[in-house]
């Protein structure tokens, strides 16, 4: 949890509340629902919470901003995010029904009101959003094909809508594919910590 303050000292106490409980959390359901590997659970706030968090660190999502969680696997990086955003509305979907379990079970453990979890395939989902957020869940190129058509017209936070991407490693060729104007941010920009030497966050807008 100290990790989570070092880089976001602001953090109410409602939320130091609720991303101190993640531990406890993940560690129960994990041993049940295997939905993060057993090794990286000793590095949960770092590999998974910071992580997902660098999404944070690239927009602060406005009120009433609508975005959605394609893959979110046990709740990354939707629920550090629904938790740094209280106002915003998050949801999450995931097409392996065991992890929309953890993710309910988790958000409803922490009363997060904001969170919608859903078990369906990302392109088979109704409705529009601000902002599209993921993490590494496929090449970019699909994932664009996935969500194009949902996205709302009205811009109203600092970045204009679109996608923004979790994702490490030498991206040009795989974003080339997706034949969309994107700019990178480096999460060596934000974080000092190893894990985040090779890690961007890609953002795509629409």
């Amino acid at each position: 949890m100290d990790i989570i303050l070092k880089y976001f000292p602001d953090l109410t106490e409602t939320q130091k509340e609720q991303f101190g409980r993640l531990g406890e959390l993940y560690e129960l359901w994990n041993g049940q629902i295997n939905v993060i590997s057993r090794k990286d659970m000793e590095h949960l706030y770092e590999k998974h919470v910071l992580h997902s968090l660098g999404i944070a660190k690239v927009c602060s999502f406005v009120d009433d901003t609508d975005i959605l969680d394609v893959g979110t696997g046990g709740g990354f990086p939707g629920i550090p995010l629904a938790i740094m955003f209280p106002n915003c509305n998050f949801h999450l979907v995931d097409s392996i029904g065991k992890k929309i379990k953890v993710v309910t079970e988790v958000a409803n453990a922490l009363g997060l009101k904001n969170v919608k979890a859903e078990h369906q395939r990302a392109e088979n989902i109704h409705g529009t959003y601000d902002f599209v957020v993921s993490r590494a869940v496929t090449r970019m190129a699909p994932f664009v094909d996935w969500i194009k058509h949902k996205f709302n017209k009205n811009h109203f936070n600092p970045l204009d809508n679109g996608i923004l991407y979790l994702k490490g490693g030498d991206l040009e060729e795989e974003l080339a594919e997706a034949k969309r104007k994107y700019t990178m941010y480096d999460l060596p920009s934000f974080y000092e910590e190893e894990f985040f030497e090779t890690k961007k966050v890609v953002y795509l807008p629409f």
